[in-house]
């Protein structure tokens, strides 16, 4: 099996490293740059946001939301399980404890208490890359794009679903590194079923390293992974630059309604005990986990997301985290869970607001699709979702690229053709400069009315750097389509990201780290048997 190669369905690539031939492309316009797609202007590590955020709620039904959100943490609660520890460390900070079971607490905050811990919580913090240049600030006007994120299939172009491997998310992570348009490595970008569950946290941490010089997060499902990926990072950056910085974050979901598992707040706490950054999302199904109601469901999601951010200022004051926002709604009739609707995109909406309220980062939204195709469907409910993000004002925004199936599948061709979205919205985030050169009279009075502006020197002056260029749509008349062989935005995807591995090229790292990692890894793996589940 080729290293990094997705494996297993009739659309891979050549196993010779080289692009297959290029069907029915003859005539396709030249493009401005060497990389199709791409404007060198807007190539930035991360987007600073120039346009503002969209606020839809006036102070007065904010506060009802955040009322409604201290009535649940006090009269409700919050249940934790399998983790004393943490329970302990909410009691001592004013938190009401009362047994809900084997293992289980449930604990009731009075309105405000939360608030209060949060108040050390950093309202903007770098993570730092291992290429400084690819550093990224998150919080603030800072806008990251990042990957999708734990899909256990791979769907091809086709519609057919297999099992995710390693070399499929080896070759996730090439393609997320060789996009201008992602800021962030992204953390299980497809889970890699042919590895062992408590040994394939390794060979991912290790792909982010090794393929990409961009930040990542680590492992999650257990703390001693955690712990893994952190002992990593410290091999990579040094352990006195990881205690003094974030390099690496972790990604944890609540076990909605109302409920935080011990495997999350261990993992929540072993990050945060390094000094490491913590998302805090809960996934919230309207209807089934989460009121249908999208105010409910804004409420719920605060509080439990807040509670999360807590728990990492009790650990270690001043620690990185992030309020985190997943809201979905749900097909009433079948009870499947729906992406892309309008509803949670104006939840996005109202959750940027409140994490602004709260001086936190915030992550929420992405190119969400329940579609099994990337195809309009897929599209349409990718645009919807993501626009909510950036309109929100989120910070990170996880599953940028690649999300179908409702975050079953990943899919190749859907991934660049997000990522498409993504050089959109860095032109649209950068807003629109007013200024003598950009409004342009001389454009107009170089030929006097009646004469076309091709020539000018203020086209010439612009004319690389005026638009955003797609790299997967075509413009072109129709007569020349047809002529090229009629393909379509699917086909030109899956070129597309065949193109883009046959043209990877790895980042350089330091040898001897790179040995020393493996070394860890292998120790690792070698201390305990496989488990595959």
């Amino acid at each position: 099996m080729q290293q990094g190669t997705p494996q297993g369905d009739s659309d891979s690539p050549r196993t010779d490293g080289r692009a297959p031939p290029r069907r029915g492309r003859p005539g396709r316009k030249p493009q401005r740059s060497a990389t199709p797609g791409e404007n060198p202007a807007l190539r930035v590590p991360f987007i600073n946001r120039r346009v503002p955020t969209y606020d839809i709620l006036g102070d007065a039904a904010l506060a009802r939301i955040e009322a409604a959100a201290d009535r649940l943490l006090d009269e409700i609660g919050i249940e934790f399980r399998d983790d004393p520890d943490t329970v302990e460390m909410f009691r001592a900070a004013g938190g009401r404890v009362s047994p809900a079971g084997d293992q289980a607490w449930n604990v009731r905050f009075a309105p405000g208490l939360i608030r209060d811990i949060l108040q050390t919580a950093p309202a903007r913090f770098t993570q730092h890359a291992r290429n400084p240049a690819n550093s990224v600030e998150i919080g603030g006007d800072a806008m990251v794009f990042a990957p999708s994120y734990g899909s256990p299939f791979i769907l091809d172009m086709h519609g057919n679903r297999r099992h995710a491997t390693l070399a499929d998310f080896e070759a996730l992570v090439k393609l997320g590194q060789a996009s201008p348009w992602l800021h962030h490595s992204g953390g299980t970008i497809c889970e890699p079923t042919d590895e062992p569950v408590n040994k394939r946290h390794l060979d991912m941490v290790h792909a982010h390293i090794r393929y990409s010089d961009r930040p990542f997060l680590g492992s999650i499902t257990a703390p001693e992974r955690a712990a893994d990926s952190i002992e990593m990072c410290r091999i990579l950056f040094g352990a006195d630059f990881v205690d003094r910085n974030c390099v690496i974050m972790g990604n944890f979901n609540a076990t909605s309604p109302m409920v935080w598992d011990g495997v999350s707040t261990r993992g929540i706490r072993t990050y945060a005990a390094a000094g490491q950054g913590s998302i805090h999302v809960p996934f919230l199904l309207g209807g089934a986990v989460a009121p249908v109601t999208m105010a409910g469901a804004v409420a719920q999601n605060l509080a439990e997301s807040m509670v999360g951010c807590a728990l990492t200022q009790l650990v270690r004051p001043g620690t990185p985290t992030i309020l985190g926002s997943f809201l979905s709604s749900l097909s009433m009739r079948s009870g499947s869970p729906t992406f892309g609707t309008p509803e949670p995109a104006l939840g996005s909406l109202v959750m940027g607001q409140l994490a602004r309220r709260l001086n936190l980062p915030l992550r929420c939204a992405g190119n969400f699709s329940t579609s099994k195709l990337p195809d309009g469907q897929a599209m349409t409910q990718a645009m919807m979702s993501m626009m909510s993000a950036v309109q929100c004002g989120a910070n990170y925004v996880l599953h940028s690229a690649g999300f179908l199936d409702g975050l079953l599948s990943m899919s190749f061709e859907k991934f660049v053709l997000d990522t498409d979205i993504c050089a959109m919205l860095h032109t649209y985030a950068n807003g629109l400069d007013v200024t003598d050169e950009t409004l342009a009279f001389d454009a107009l009075a170089e030929g006097g009315p009646g004469t076309h502006m091709f020539g000018t020197a203020h086209t010439m002056r612009h004319f690389e750097t005026a638009y955003w260029d797609s790299a997967i749509n075509d413009d072109r008349p129709w007569e020349t389509w047809v002529e090229a062989g009629r393909e379509d935005a699917l086909q030109r995807a899956n070129t597309r990201w065949r193109e883009m591995l046959a043209a990877y090229e790895p980042p350089a790292i330091d040898p001897a780290t790179d040995a020393a990692l493996r070394d860890f890894i292998a120790e690792r793996k070698d201390s305990m048997p496989d488990a595959w589940y």
